[in-house]
């Protein structure tokens, strides 16, 4: 884990650092001015996009930091998981429930008013994502651009890639492994669930039926007794099937991007049994008692793996893949 000193000040030192952290075999690194000269109202559309659709429903920015973990961990920040039709990443069951498509869109339709051609719908979806994050109360991160949108997407390579949440510590150690990601980035970006919602599904599994019918724990260390039974009573046996009953990620603040999430894993109020592995080893636990105790500290600390996360097996330069007019359709197709 790195050490409380060294990441902030190694933090001014992205941009500089930033061909090392983001590498790209077959053509030219991102960069924090792409679109200086060809769109340089590129990210201030995408803020106003974004700031406008938060403001009429507090639920789309965790929707938004959702959608990019799911685009991102499946075969890289490429714009994939936005694709629609038979057999694509949106059709697998994992992303059924995923949200805030339609602000990628907005954004998208502007941008081709004003820079046709010229803005990838994976840089809308890593832009919106962080903006998503500032708006919210988070830290406002610098990330570079340039990323190239995917001419495919497969709902095979889904489950392979995104972490359930009812995965063990050893599960998503792998999985973030993979993806050039460490024990420190896993703790950080878990911190995505300070915001957010989730159907009663997503933590089922930590629940069981008695002789009765009724729900219990099926681990009552994991989780404080007041706060499964506020779950059971939200999400009743059988609830786990209605789509439209949803439970906040963080009950103390849900729509506040701070490090209340850290907070209640302490106290065992994790939703996800995902979320409370992090306190079960202790490799992960002493990085969440350190975000808990200290926001500041979880900010710096998320700026850097979120630059991280947004440059997973980025693609860029014409052979990598294309610009695409409508983020839902590869160009050419109707």
């Amino acid at each position: 884990m790195a050490s409380k000193s060294t990441l902030p000040l190694f933090l001014p030192l992205l941009p500089l650092f930033l061909q090392i952290l983001i590498p790209n075999s077959h053509s030219a690194p991102l960069s924090f001015d792409f679109y200086a000269a060809s769109c340089p109202a590129a990210e201030l559309i995408v803020a106003n996009t974004v700031r406008s659709a938060s403001a009429q429903d507090p639920s789309i920015p965790g929707k938004l930091l959702r959608l990019l973990f799911h685009d991102c961990f499946v075969d890289g920040c490429d714009g994939s998981v936005l694709l629609k039709g038979n057999s694509t990443e949106r059709t697998d069951p994992a992303n059924q429930s995923l949200g805030g498509f339609e602000v990628i869109d907005s954004a998208k339709s502007v941008l081709e008013i004003f820079c046709p051609a010229t803005v990838s719908c994976a840089d809308i979806l890593a832009l919106a994502a962080r903006d998503a994050v500032a708006f919210s109360g988070g830290p406002a991160t610098q990330i570079p651009t340039g990323r190239r949108d995917s001419k495919s997407s497969s709902a095979q390579s889904v489950r392979p890639n995104i972490v359930d949440t009812s995965f063990t510590m050893a599960q998503m150690g792998r999985i973030f492994s993979s993806k050039g990601l460490s024990l420190l980035d896993l703790v950080v970006l878990s911190g995505a669930h300070t915001i957010g919602s989730a159907h009663c599904g997503a933590f089922s599994d930590r629940f069981e039926s008695d002789s009765k019918g009724k729900l219990k724990l099926v681990d009552s260390a994991s989780l404080d007794p007041n706060y499964a039974s506020d779950l059971i009573k939200k999400c009743p046996a059988g609830g786990d099937t209605n789509p439209k009953v949803t439970v906040a990620n963080d009950p103390q603040t849900s729509n506040l991007f701070d490090n209340q999430y850290y907070r209640n894993l302490v106290a065992r109020r994790g939703l996800f049994q995902s979320d409370s592995v992090l306190v079960d080893d202790e490799r992960t636990r002493r990085i969440v008692e350190e975000m808990a105790g200290d926001q500041e500290r979880f900010f710096e600390a998320w700026s850097g793996s979120f630059v991280k996360l947004a440059g997973i097996g980025v693609k860029t330069g014409e052979g990598e893949g294309e610009v695409r007019a409508s983020c839902s359709a590869v160009n050419g197709v109707v």
